[in-house]
């Protein structure tokens, strides 16, 4: 079926006590209207028309995609009268879907569900609450098909003991939208225009309209305030939790994990508590991921120890690495296999061969380090000349000892060994000791100088 999806983006969002619009603001690392975008192309929608109001120019210049068009609504008047607002954008496919901005977690199997259901109908998703206060009541005839909505502000009190509600989300024919929304009207409690009349003129025109029940309810909660959208994150990073959990992932803590972006795990994966993943990050077989540490962009492979409060960013990581605690790996670095990268170590766009290894409060940046390599603690590559960055070139077998700089462009050859604290300017030859020479002295007669009594 050919369709296209109208998203409701217009609300101001006042609960949220906030300048950026509410669309705008985060789930998972993402805009709300982000979520709802990835999973309309997910369906393979035609077209997806934004109808934006607070803040427009921001959620405009915020999205991006050839498939996106928009529309403005001013003032915000209703659902039914930001459908309006659409209508000059709509293309010709026979069904539009009809989502909302600040409901994020519908998923791609409950929207096709209920495209299924809405060939030459109208078919509304709903669902079933505990407490139904605030919603819209679905109404429904002795057969089960939907005869009207009723908000709860115009509800009578019998009809607001009903629990079934309106998610709002709906499936209509094209066609005959532009028919049913020039007959809305606003005398109703809000003195707005509601979409779900549309359902009533639909019954009126004998076109059947079927409700469609969403299976978790989950998956409809908006939006409103910073306490829904911090609930809304819990319930978000638990369903990711849950997925990994199937998959044989060990989390040590399912409620202190968060994915802001896509994870992909190997066999016997093990995360640790209060660990963020960004961007898209792969963690091969029998990876480790220590307490408290944020992988952005990374590629881990298999049997790497990624110890407690480590930052990795645009990183590839070889097998059976270990890396932290406190490391620091920044974008353009790539590990070779058994690279040992310790305690307060930076590495920024460097390649480091097998086996090398830095363990301790060291700076490797725009290098190329081969094979075998040992860097001392407090060894840094002044990379850096003020205005241009130089690359370091560490061959293979070389032992650099503590508290040395090496200042790129520069280039230590295999098997040299560096004396601690050297300072290198120079290319080295291959397999020789680089020290700058230095003369120690005692003085047997020196005396520590003592600390003068003050005057009472």
């Amino acid at each position: 079926m050919n369709f296209q999806v109208v998203i409701l983006a217009a609300g101001q969002g006042k609960r949220m006590n906030s300048d950026l619009p509410k669309v705008l603001h985060l789930l998972a690392g993402k805009p709300l209207i982000s979520h709802v975008i990835a999973t309309a192309r997910d369906i393979a929608a035609g077209q997806i028309c934004v109808v934006h109001g607070h803040g427009g120019d921001l959620v405009q210049s915020t999205l991006s995609g050839k498939d996106l068009v928009y529309a403005l609504q001013s003032p915000q008047l209703g659902t039914g009268h930001a459908l309006q607002q659409a209508l000059p954008r709509l293309s010709a496919d026979p069904v539009t879907l009809v989502l909302y901005g600040d409901v994020p977690l519908v998923s791609a199997d409950t929207l096709r569900t209920l495209l299924d259901a809405a060939e030459e109908c109208v078919a509304v998703l709903t669902a079933e609450l505990d407490d139904p206060t605030g919603y819209g009541r679905i109404l429904r005839n002795k057969s089960g098909r939907v005869t009207g909505i009723v908000e709860q502000k115009d509800a009578t009190a019998a009809q607001q003991r009903l629990v079934e509600i309106n998610t709002g989300i709906m499936a209509l024919p094209t066609a005959r939208l532009e028919q049913w929304l020039s007959k809305l009207q606003n005398n109703n409690a809000q003195q707005e225009y509601y979409l779900t009349d549309v359902v009533a003129l639909a019954v009126k025109d004998r076109v059947p309209v079927f409700g469609i029940k969403v299976a978790d309810a989950s998956e409809i909660q908006g939006i409103n305030s910073r306490a829904q959208l911090a609930q809304l994150e819990r319930t978000y990073q638990w369903q990711q939790a849950t997925q990994l959990l199937d998959t044989g992932v060990t989390l040590v803590d399912p409620m202190r994990f968060d994915l802001r972006g896509t994870l992909h795990c190997g066999r016997d994966v093990q995360i640790d508590v209060n660990c963020v993943f960004e961007g898209e990050v792969s963690l091969a077989d029998g990876a480790s991921i220590g307490a408290n540490c944020v992988l952005k962009d990374a590629v881990i492979g298999a049997g790497t120890r990624i110890e407690p409060f480590s930052h990795l960013d645009g990183a590839q990581i070889g097998a059976q690495c270990r890396i932290g605690p406190y490391a620091r790996i920044r974008p353009g670095t790539r590990l070779a296999a058994e690279v040992h990268i310790g305690n307060f170590v930076e590495i920024k766009a460097s390649d480091i061969g097998d086996g090398s290894k830095a363990n301790h409060l060291s700076y490797v940046g725009d290098s190329t380090v081969g094979r075998n390599v040992n860097i001392g603690a407090g060894t840094i590559t002044c990379n850096y000349d003020g205005a241009n960055k130089h690359r370091t070139v560490i061959e293979d077998d070389v032992h650099i000892g503590s508290d040395v700089q090496l200042v790129a462009p520069v280039r230590i050859a295999r098997g040299a060994t560096v004396g601690a604290g050297t300072t290198v300017w120079k290319d080295t030859a291959a397999g020789g000791l680089i020290i700058n020479p230095k003369i120690q002295e005692t003085r047997a007669s020196w005396q520590r100088p003592r600390k003068v009594a003050k005057n009472k």
